[in-house]
């Protein structure tokens, strides 16, 4: 039987480590709970997060490529015609070729799918609200500001890890 270790390990990082440590771990888990949140609302519309998600972006954006919805949801290409294969067969979306470019495939709310999205967002948009109301105005405008430029210089910090 393999012997446990009793101590910890020593802390051997630094102040400004531990402090990026500890941003990480609550970014990691504000999104965890956010996240979940967001999907226990969005199935009580009969839809995953996902298939939201696609519903939203072609409402508000107009039609798009199903490689400009991967990007907009930040998912892979394949997770977005596996949703597009549900919504389709559920009548909300179509998927056409495009007549320029025959590789390219365009997805388009249908009627269903617009009257389904329209009838919904309100309240999503109200949730959401809910969501974040433990914040003052400039508070919510400050961490949304913080999170876009973290988001940017990880971006940037990163571009050597674009094929992982």
């Amino acid at each position: 039987m393999a012997k446990r270790a009793s101590e910890p390990a020593p802390r051997t990082w630094s102040e400004k480590e531990e402090q990026a440590l500890r941003l990480w771990i609550a970014l990691g888990r504000c999104y965890v709970s956010f996240s979940r949140a967001v999907a226990c609302k969005v199935a009580e519309y009969d839809l995953t997060a996902p298939q939201f998600g696609v519903l939203e972006a072609l409402y508000h954006l107009g039609p798009l490529s199903l490689g400009e919805l991967a990007e907009k949801l930040l998912v892979t290409g394949g997770n977005v015609t596996y949703v597009m294969d549900r919504l389709e067969a559920q009548g909300m979306v179509v998927r056409e070729r495009s007549g320029d470019d025959r590789r390219v495939v365009r997805a388009h709310l249908t009627t269903k799918g617009h009257q389904t999205i329209q009838g919904v967002f309100p309240r999503h948009a109200r949730f959401v609200e809910g969501l974040v109301d433990c914040l003052d105005p400039e508070e919510k405008e400050t961490l949304r500001a913080l999170l876009k430029k973290l988001g940017k210089g990880v971006g940037q910090a990163s571009a050597e890890l674009r094929n992982c």
